[in-house]
C-alpha cells in the first residue's frame, strides 16, 4: 500500500493529512482487511517470537549451566575419594610394611591430577579456583614428599598426618562446589525476572499500539461503506442531487461509481416524471376549464332553464369538473415544487378573508353534503404570500369535506399565540389510521381510510400543504384526539417568514 510523501503545509489540518493518507488504498476491500488485521497482529507476532526466544535463551542457559553444575560437583566428589583412596593406599603401606602397596597411591594421584586439572577448565568461581589450586599444591607437596622417602616409615607416617588437613580441604572443596549451582540459579531468576517485566512493558505498550491500529483500520475500512450508506440512504429519501463520491479500495470505488450512475439515472426519470406531470396537467388544464365553465352555465340557466334533474346532472358534472380541476392543480403545484424553489410574494392580507373565499369556493360540495361550517377567526392579519395560504386552506378543508359523513361538522379555528398564527381544522370522519400518521404528508400517498363513495384523490394535497407552510417558516402536524375525526393543525409566523 503506497503512501502519500507529499509534505504537509502550514495551512494543512490533520483532516487533510487524513484524507490523503486515505486516498492510496489497496485496489481490493479484501486486500485492506487482511493489511489491516497483519498490521494489528504483527506487533503482538513480534512479541510473541521475542518471548519464545527469550525462554529458548534462558533454557538453553539452565542446561548449560546445570551441566556444568554436575560436572563441578561430580569432580569434586571424585577429588575426595582419590584422596581417601591415597592416604588408604599410604596407611595400608605403612601398616604392613610394605613399600609395593604405594603403587596404588602413585595411581590414584594420577587420577587426582587429571581431575583438578578436568575441573580447573571449567567456569569456576575465583574462590573455587583459589581453593582448588590450594588443594592442588598441598597435594602436590604430600606427593613429592612421599615419592622422595619410600623407604622411610617415619617420613611415610608424617605423610599420613598430612593427609587430614588435605581431606578438610577436599570436603570443603566439595562443600562449595555447589555454589555455581546457587550462582547459575540467581542468575537464571534475575534473567527471568528481567524477561517478565520487559514481555509485560512490552504488552503495556503493544496492546494499546494494536487497539489503536484496530481502530484506525476500522475507520479506514469503515468510511467507504458509510458513504455507500450514505448515499443510498439519500436517493432512498429521493435526494438526488449531490453526487456519490466513494473513496475507498478500487472495487468499492467502482460500486461507488455504479451508485452514482444510478443517482443520475433516477435523476433523469424524476425530470422525465415531471415534465410529464406538467405537460399533461396543463393539456389537460384548458379543455377542462372549458367543461366546467360550461356545466356552470347550465346550472345558472343561462342557455335556458333545466328541469330538476337537468340541473341536478349538470351540479353533479360542475362539481366532479371542479374536483378534477383541483386534482390538476396539485400536479402543476407538485410539479413546481418539484422543478426549482417556488418564490413567495408576500404581503399583509386578512386571514379571516381567505378562510371565507376558500369555503365560497367548496361551497357548492358542502351542500351536497349538508356539512356546517363553524370559523372562529378574530381580526388577524399575516404577512404571507395569500395564493400558497390560501392552497394551504383549500387542501385542507378539501380533505374534510371529502372524509366528513353528511350533515357532520368542520371546525376551522384561528388565533394567535405569541408571534404565530394556530389554524386548526377539525372534521368529524373516520380520522387517520395508526399505519398511516408518519406518511399522510408524503407525496403521492392515499391513506387506508378514503371513503368508497369518493374518487380517489392523488395524495398531494397535504405533501403540498406542507411545503408550502415549510416555506412561510411554519409548521402542520396531525393533532392525537380521543373523538373520531382529523384534527390538522398549522402554525404560521404573524410577520418575517422570510
Amino acid at each position: 500500500m503506497s503512501i502519500d510523501t507529499e509534505p504537509v503545509g502550514p495551512s494543512d489540518g490533520p483532516d487533510n493529512a487524513l484524507q490523503r493518507l486515505l486516498r492510496h488504498y489497496p485496489k481490493s476491500f479484501l486486500k485492506l482487511i487482511l493489511i489491516g488485521f497483519l498490521l494489528v497482529a504483527l506487533p503482538l507476532i513480534l512479541a510473541l517470537i521475542y518471548s519464545a526466544m527469550s525462554i529458548d535463551h534462558m533454557a538453553e542457559q539452565s542446561r548449560k549451566t546445570v551441566y556444568q553444575a554436575e560436572l563441578i560437583a561430580h569432580g569434586s566428589r571424585d577429588l575426595v575419594d582419590e584422596v581417601a583412596a591415597m592416604e588408604r593406599s599410604v596407611r595400608l603401606s605403612l601398616i604392613l610394611g610394605d613399600a609395593s602397596l604405594l603403587a596404588g597411591y602413585f595411581r590414584e594421584h594420577a587420577n587426582f591430577d587429571n581431575t583438578a586439572t578436568s575441573l580447573a577448565a571449567l567456569s569456576l568461581s575465583a574462590n573455587q579456583e583459589r581453593r582448588l589450586n590450594s588443594l592442588r599444591a598441598s597435594e602436590l607437596a604430600i606427593f613429592q614428599q612421599i615419592a622422595s622417602a619410600r623407604q622411610s616409615p617415619e617420613v611415610l607416617r608424617n605423610g599420613v598426618g598430612d593427609f587430614t588437613a588435605l581431606r578438610d580441604s577436599a570436603r570443603n572443596f566439595l562443600d562449595h562446589g555447589l555454589a555455581p549451582i546457587e550462582r547459575e540459579v540467581n542468575a537464571m531468576q534475575e534473567m527471568a525476572g528481567r524477561a517478565r517485566e520487559i514481555v509485560v512493558w512490552q504488552l503495556l505498550a503493544l496492546i494499546p499500539f494494536a487497539i489503536v491500529l484496530a481502530l484506525g483500520f476500522s475507520v479506514v475500512i469503515a468510511r467507504p461503506i458509510r458513504q455507500i450508506d450514505e448515499a443510498i440512504r439519500h436517493m432512498g429519501q429521493g435526494e438526488l442531487t449531490k453526487p456519490v463520491v466513494v473513496e475507498g479500495p478500487l472495487d468499492l470505488r467502482r460500486l461507488g461509481d455504479r451508485l452514482d450512475w444510478m443517482r443520475q439515472r433516477l435523476l433523469e426519470l424524476e425530470e422525465q416524471k415531471t415534465r410529464f406531470l406538467r405537460h399533461i396537467s396543463h393539456e389537460l388544464k384548458t379543455p377542462l376549464t372549458s367543461i366546467r365553465e360550461g356545466a356552470d352555465l347550465l346550472v345558472e340557466g343561462v342557455v335556458g332553464e333545466l328541469s330538476e334533474k337537468q340541473r341536478h346532472v349538470a351540479k353533479i358534472l360542475f362539481s366532479n369538473s371542479v374536483q378534477l380541476q383541483k386534482r390538476i392543480e396539485d400536479l402543476l403545484n407538485y410539479s413546481a415544487l418539484q422543478t426549482e424553489k417556488s418564490i413567495l410574494v408576500g404581503h399583509r392580507v386578512a386571514l379571516g378573508q381567505i378562510l371565507d373565499t376558500v369555503v365560497r369556493d367548496q361551497d357548492l360540495a358542502i351542500m351536497n353534503k349538508e356539512l356546517q361550517i363553524g370559523i372562529v377567526c378574530p381580526d388577524l392579519t399575516i404577512e404571507c404570500d395569500e395564493q400558497k395560504i390560501r392552497t394551504i386552506v383549500d387542501n385542507l378543508l378539501s380533505n374534510a369535506v371529502k372524509f366528513s359523513p353528511r350533515g357532520t361538522r368542520i371546525n376551522i379555528n384561528a388565533q394567535q399565540v405569541g408571534s404565530r398564527v394556530q389554524l386548526d381544522v377539525i372534521d368529524a370522519g373516520p380520522g387517520i389510521d395508526a399505519v398511516d400518521k408518519d406518511k399522510i404528508f408524503d407525496a403521492f400517498y392515499c391513506g387506508r381510510r378514503a371513503p368508497s363513495s369518493h374518487m380517489k384523490g392523488t395524495g398531494l394535497g397535504l405533501s403540498i400543504a406542507r411545503e408550502y407552510v415549510l416555506e412561510h417558516g411554519g409548521t402542520i402536524e396531525l393533532i392525537e384526539r380521543n373523538e373520531p375525526g382529523a384534527h390538522f393543525r398549522v402554525f404560521l409566523p404573524a410577520t418575517n417568514w422570510r
